[in-house]
């Protein structure tokens, strides 16, 4: 495990984060939609999940390892999707995929990175999954489908789940918006923050690097409102989803389902998995959180799909949380970018993944359970009653 300077769990990388980074900045990490009740939800409904612990079970053989898509990876949780990571320090990105590659899990980048699919793929090879922003603009969709097939991309993740831009109050509050309006506060707290400020002169300048040959010669001002329709879309229907499904030959996952009608739907497409997401808080501030469908979502399509939730999840107890009530694997944004704010490119995407491995054996230990595939809601206490799935272990005493 690398040093961690005295940080051991997720929140506190969140809170020297807080301290390293820009208010605007960290607001445009840390922020949800509206009045971010949503935000809050997430985090909520996971605390009040209890775990049932099992003694004297035999967890000496335990491990973490999982296979999703027909890939084993060391634990069943990836890096979610994230565009301008390299707001937080130039290099994210790649630093983030470096560490994926290195500790064997998944790595997802977005359409909206500042790092393009080719560097990324160098970096994390075989670990590297796509996230794909459908937009308004086919043609562009169709040539990032293309270029992350040439790449050797093997899992494509389509997010359903931004028909619109969403109203987020920290942001418009900082001025980061389209057109860029920086209010006076938050360029004199830019100054307040020397390291950061001198990083972000001298490093790689932001772009949107998947979309650098849709630039031409627009303005700066009209490629970004190019941008922001390339990732909202309120025409986006069933039928793109489908087109999009005959153009990719390998795992196509949807991301940003909360309705199981929408699972059932994704499932007879072909979709080979969804993401139960409300994209972190960020959308739609009335959505319920992704832990409390998720149940249902289980129920709706049984095995039909590969299941991922991410929105919410911050430790290695939210982890076996989220796989005994349904889910296959998560995946986890904020908490990496707090990370590489807290402890530096070097050690901190490699740290945060080594503190959330260990704080999931510890939890898997203490239920007894040796193998993650093996979670279900009979680790759930109050113990779930009435009609619902069942677990293994209750099929067994049928």
């Amino acid at each position: 495990m690398v040093p961690t300077k005295g940080v051991f769990t997720t929140r506190q990388m969140a809170e020297i984060a807080r301290r390293h980074l820009p208010r605007a900045i960290f607001d445009f990490v840390e922020g949800g939609a509206g009045s971010e009740i949503a935000l809050a939800r997430n985090r909520a409904r996971f605390e009040e999940i209890a775990l049932l612990p099992q003694a004297l079970r035999d967890c000496s053989a335990a491990t973490s390892v999982v296979t999703i898509f027909g890939r084993r990876y060391a634990a069943p949780f990836g890096v979610a999707p994230m565009g301008f990571a390299d707001l937080i320090r130039p290099g994210t990105d790649r630093a983030l995929a470096r560490a994926a590659r290195e500790r064997n899990i998944p790595y997802v980048l977005s359409t909206a990175a500042t790092t393009s699919i080719e560097t990324i793929r160098d970096i994390a090879q075989d670990n590297l999954w796509f996230q794909l922003y459908p937009g308004s603009d086919e043609a562009t969709a169709a040539a990032l489908i293309d270029r992350a097939l040439k790449a050797g991309v093997t899992t494509l993740v389509v997010t359903v789940d931004i028909p619109v831009p969403a109203k987020r109050v920290r942001d418009l509050a900082n001025g980061l918006a389209i057109p860029l309006r920086p209010s006076l506060r938050t360029i004199l707290d830019v100054g307040r923050h020397p390291a950061w400020l001198m990083r972000a002169l001298f490093g790689t300048r932001l772009g949107m690097a998947n979309f650098i040959d849709n630039r031409g010669a627009m303005s700066g001002l009209k490629h970004a409102e190019f941008v922001s329709r390339q990732l909202s879309c309120p025409a986006l229907d069933w039928s793109r989803i489908e087109g999009i499904r005959k153009a990719w030959p390998h795992h196509l996952v949807i991301k940003g389902i909360l309705n199981p009608e929408d699972a059932r739907t994704a499932a007879r497409l072909g979709a080979n998995g969804i993401v139960v997401s409300n994209h972190g808080g960020r959308q739609l501030d009335a959505a319920p959180a992704p832990i409390e469908v998720l149940p249902a979502i289980r129920e709706a399509c049984g095995d039909a799909l590969t299941i991922i939730l991410d929105s919410g999840v911050r430790t290695g107890d939210d982890i076996a949380r989220s796989l005994a009530r349904g889910a296959d694997f998560v995946l986890m944004g904020r908490p990496f970018l707090f990370a590489v704010a807290a402890l530096g490119l070097s050690d901190g995407p490699k740290a945060i993944i080594d503190i959330l491995r260990d704080e999931f054996m510890n939890t898997l230990i203490h239920l007894g359970c040796p193998d993650p595939a093996e979670l279900d809601d009979s680790f759930l206490w109050p113990r779930r009653t009435g009609a619902g799935i069942l677990s293994p272990r209750q099929e067994g005493n049928r």
